[in-house]
């Protein structure tokens, strides 16, 4: 058994011998006290240790113990997630609740549903369609019991923008397309489920969501308003198209629709804000779409003003199974396929997996993707177009005390039963009490408060969010991603190929080290330089950290120091321990520095390397080029190594300028090296011992 770090034994001896060389110079307690110093095991790299694993090699082994593990009621409890509550449903307990948060949401969405297809470009009914049998499917297959889905607002907007280059909003083809949007949406949500890939969108920034949510809402809000002037503007997701056709159309202004739709909303606002204020008043929040869709309702059909268009006729009756046509188009239509599936992540299994934690049950992300795209699947063969979670239903399905998922079979049973008999009274609804209730929805969704906390935590954030809110709303929703997401992987790319790098210093009384910026007290020792890498080192970052070292080691000493006094750098620590993965380019990497550093006299000592990178360095013959002995479990045995040599270097400059030629591990045995410690210096017993008293 090899070790990194010289053994106590002879480092009792380096003392025992410094102390007594001399007669002139008696022992002291302090002199021969015992420095400790912990032993690093080197790993095994012979030909019969077991071969460095392969990642996807222990990804697949988990899986195949994972499925050798199940039975048969944990295969029922992956495939049908509903099973999971249904075995500990408690009847006297749960029904009343459930009851009443599903008549609740579903007061809610029928009027949303609606507004949200106008949006889409979509006649009301589809809204309906999309909120009936997805909402069935997912309650068997989605894993959250308080997650309620159907038509939301962001998605809508990008299923008309879409769409709207392709075909007009009154052609059949442009209904067609919608429901193959939610086929193609289904399947990408299946396979990143089934693959577990949900993990690739943390790559983006919560800034960015937030900033493009933004632009969208005031975009959504913007295109809402044609409702409320009564004359048509141009249909766009870039705001300066939208303000120059309001600003164009002004002539054409009919109070009527305006004072309608701005009472309506007014309305709205005030019964969300009473609602979200009171507890014991929270059904006002639900009840305000349904209250604002019966005032204009009453109002259009009492009075029948001629300025006020109204939704007109829609069928009746629950949808009928149709497969999706118009495949021509699903090339593209991808990439508003994929983005739609990254909203489903960010949006809906984000607000899912808050709702599992705020209820005390579990739920995995990717079971949830899987649900939410077979719910988009099969309500695409029944004419739906994407759904997926909204957050103001699943925050009133919440606060409403759902327990379990029977409270989105009531919400479907209410769509089921508004389809069946409600219909010929919804065509008397006006556009502009549709228009309010988006635009009411929507107001939320304007981040502001997002923006003054990154201003005040994080300028970078803060940057992240303007970018992608400009270039939204003056650009379009899709450049407006795309710049958003690429600023986001760029300050990630930048963060990780420039990573922190800190020079530590010993906080006095311990043996403790830390980094000299944070603790001014912590000081340092002469020709001694001690950097801790906080990140994995590969390729791309390599250049970086090797620039830094060398800064460091020319670098003037600004901090206190303690040590002999020494005209140079002999030692580098590097401290390894926030160093989770090291690659093979900077492996070779650091073999250069060492040779470099060699050349100049410098020793480079390593501390604390976890298990996979202290492998991958013995395998690489690192450990060897650069000595055993130079390996430590801390970074304090580290130091006192190295002080020992700086010692031994100082009272021996004179006979011999290149001390590394001696105690170096290509020199002679480092045990012949220790008895050349001048007896009368006290000096070295006394930095190393300061940490133990």
């Amino acid at each position: 058994m090899s070790y990194a770090s010289l053994s106590v034994k002879d480092l009792n001896s380096l003392l025992s011998r410094s102390g007594s060389g001399s007669s002139s110079s008696p022992r002291t307690p302090g002199q021969t006290r015992p420095v400790k110093v912990i032993p690093l095991q080197h790993p095994d790299t012979s030909d019969d240790a077991r071969p460095p694993s392969i990642p996807f090699d222990d990804i697949f082994s988990r899986w195949t113990a994972k499925i050798k593990r199940m039975s048969l009621l944990d295969w029922v409890d992956t495939l049908f997630p509903c099973f999971r509550w249904i075995r500990t449903y408690r009847g006297n307990e749960y029904f009343k609740l459930d009851l009443m948060a599903g008549v609740t949401v579903g007061v809610m969405l029928v009027p949303q549903a609606m507004s949200y297809a106008k949006l889409a470009g979509l006649p009301p009914i589809y809204g309906l369609y999309s909120s009936f049998v997805p909402i069935f499917v997912y309650a068997i297959f989605g894993s959250s019991r308080q997650l309620a889905i159907g038509p939301v607002a962001l998605v809508s907007l990008l299923v008309s923008n879409a769409l709207g280059d392709i075909a007009d909003s009154s052609e059949e083809l442009h209904i067609e397309l919608a429901i193959l949007l939610a086929l193609l949406v289904g399947i990408l949500e299946c396979i990143m489920g089934l693959l577990r890939l949900g993990w690739l969108i943390r790559f983006i920034s919560h800034s960015v969501i937030s900033g493009f949510t933004s632009a969208s809402a005031i975009v959504i809000g913007l295109s809402q308003v044609k409702y409320f002037l009564g004359y048509s503007i141009a249909r766009s997701s870039k705001i300066v198209p939208l303000v120059e056709s309001i600003i164009a159309g002004a002539d054409k202004f009919q109070w009527p629709p305006f004072l309608m739709g701005s009472l309506i909303l007014v309305i709205l606002q005030v019964m969300k804000h009473v609602g979200k204020a009171k507890k014991e008043l929270q059904f006002l929040r639900a009840a305000a779409p349904l209250t604002g869709i019966v005032l204009g309702t009453t109002i259009a059909k009492v009075f029948h003003p001629p300025s006020i268009s109204l939704v007109g006729e829609i069928p009746q009756g629950l949808p009928t199974f149709s497969f999706p046509r118009s495949f021509d188009h699903a090339k593209t239509l991808l990439p508003t396929s994929a983005l739609i599936t990254g909203v489903a992540i960010l949006e809906s299994v984000g607000i899912a997996k808050a709702l599992a934690a705020k209820n005390r049950y579990e739920l995995d992300s990717n079971s949830e993707l899987f649900g939410l795209g077979v719910a988009n699947i099969l309500g695409s063969l029944f004419s739906a177009y994407p759904a997926t979670g909204s957050f103001s239903r699943s925050a009133v399905n919440n606060e409403s005390e759902a327990k379990t998922g029977l409270s989105g079979l009531i919400t479907g049973i209410i769509i089921g039963c508004s389809l069946l008999f409600l219909t010929p009274v919804f065509k008397y609804i006006p556009q502009c009490a549709l228009a309010a209730i988006v635009i009411s929805a929507v107001s939320g969704l304007v981040d502001y408060d997002e923006a003054i906390f990154l201003w005040r935590v994080d300028k970078r954030d803060f940057t992240l969010w303007a970018i992608t809110s400009t270039t939204t709303l003056f650009f379009g929703i899709e450049i407006g991603v795309l710049v958003g997401v690429g600023f986001s992987l760029a300050f990630v790319i930048h963060e990780s190929a420039n990573p922190h790098i800190a020079v530590l210093g010993r906080l006095p009384g311990t043996t403790v080290y830390r980094n000299v910026k944070q603790y001014p007290e912590a000081y340092t020792y002469n020709g001694i330089v001690i950097v801790r890498i906080d990140s994995p080192i590969y390729f791309a970052n390599i250049s970086y950290i090797k620039d830094r070292l060398r800064e460091y080691e020319v670098a003037v000493d600004k901090y206190t120091t303690r040590g002999p006094e020494v005209e140079r750098i002999s030692f580098v620590i590097l401290e390894m321990s926030p160093v989770t993965h090291i690659d093979s380019s900077a492996v070779e990497a650091l073999k250069e520095l060492y040779q470099e550093y060699k050349a100049r006299d410098i020793q480079l000592a390593i501390s604390n390397p976890n298990k996979d990178v202290h492998m991958t360095i013995a395998r690489s013959g690192m450990v060897e080029l650069v000595g055993k002995e130079w390996y430590f479990v801390r970074v304090h045995d580290a130091v006192q190594v190295c002080l020992t040599y700086v010692q031994s270097s100082n009272s021996e400059e004179q006979k011999e300028p290149s001390f590394l030629r001696r105690f170096g591990n290509n020199g002679s045995s480092n045990n012949s090296s220790y008895s050349d410690i001048q007896p009368g210096n006290t000096l070295l017993k006394e930095a190393l011992l300061s940490g133990e008293k």
